[in-house]
């Protein structure tokens, strides 16, 4: 019998990579990669569930799985993780010059429920006092226009929630004075282009991102991974499966990051990068597995209630396979 076939959907990461060339091949498994960036293959797995095995947005799969209409079982398997500092982008000319200072701001962001935004109002409330009812939120495309929701929202009335006019975008109001700051993962054009009035909050974001880590000991979690229900359920065993390919060739990332020879990415200062950043996270500081991530689930979990964007009672068990719940060791 030769191996069963299926397609995984995920974007371009040098920790999947070896899953891409085959260097590293799941048991029993052949695997085409479709290589897609986030906005269209989380829109895409929302509405319509097309791959067997897929990134997934982390805050989508939360509220999928509270209203229990989730179309896929979780893999604790992290593709993407990002401290948030960096992604907090002002006018400045709003008299905005700390955290505190966005309560009762207008602030932009692509989408309320995307993960990114959960850890930033998270970030907010937890460290600086902010409820997320506390600032005025308006939904739309960073640089193209027309952007919505992937998923329909059931908001209390307290938040203030709405989308920009359809015909602009969250760069161009941020440049314009129409919003106060913009929170968003992409860089928005206009810091990029240097436009005089937009600025980040955090300056010299690292330092912070860096803080925030020695204080919480989380890295926040963007993405993760989902096998759907109906090939879970004709394949029970492929969650366990995917899990260890998965972890295996995060191992081949980190050890080609490792080799100190040649730079494995266009960067000069690679290793010495790795060496800070083990410095202040430790060695195996970008980790796969429930129990070794539970702190940082919990608390998307409880950021997701409280930015009402679900109800109490889902535990971090309810959002992956019962096979993965465990990480065996190689």
């Amino acid at each position: 019998m030769g191996d069963l076939h299926f397609t995984l959907a995920a974007g371009t990461y040098d920790r999947t990579q070896p899953l891409r060339d085959g260097s590293v091949k799941p048991d029993g498994c052949t695997l085409t990669y479709l290589e897609m960036k986030p906005m269209e293959l989380f829109f895409r797995v929302v509405r319509y569930a097309e791959f067997e095995i897929t990134e997934m947005s982390f805050s989508t799969h939360i509220m999928q799985t509270q209203l229990g209409n989730s179309r896929y079982v979780g893999l604790p398997v992290f593709l993407s993780r990002s401290f948030r500092h960096s992604s907090f982008y002002i006018n400045k000319n709003k008299g905005i010059e700390k955290p505190e200072d966005l309560k009762g701001k207008t602030v932009g962001v692509p989408e309320y429920q995307m993960t990114a935004a959960l850890w930033q109002r998270g970030l907010l409330k937890d460290e600086y006092g902010i409820e997320p009812w506390e600032i005025k939120w308006r939904t739309g495309g960073l640089e193209e226009a027309g952007r919505e929701e992937r998923m329909a929202l059931n908001l209390d009335s307290k938040f203030d929630v709405a989308p920009i006019p359809t015909d602009k975008t969250l760069s161009g109001m941020l440049a314009e004075g129409e919003l106060d700051a913009v929170i968003c993962p992409p860089v928005p054009s206009c810091f990029t282009n240097g436009h005089p009035d937009v600025g980040r909050l955090w300056p010299d974001f690292r330092p912070a991102e860096e803080e925030f880590y020695k204080n919480t000991g989380m890295f926040p979690i963007m993405h993760m991974v989902g096998i759907r229900n109906d090939v879970v359920e004709e394949y029970p065993w492929l969650p366990a499966t995917m899990y260890k390919a998965f972890r295996q060739a995060k191992d081949v990332a980190i050890k080609n990051l490792e080799f100190g020879a040649a730079a494995c990415a266009t960067l000069p200062w690679l290793n010495a990068d790795l060496r800070r950043t083990r410095a202040v996270m430790g060695h195996d500081y970008w980790q796969y597995g429930l129990e070794e991530n539970r702190k940082d689930i919990e608390a998307m979990i409880r950021y997701s209630v409280e930015q009402g964007l679900t109800e109490p009672g889902v535990k971090p068990e309810d959002l992956f396979a019962e096979s993965t719940w465990t990480t065996t060791k190689e």
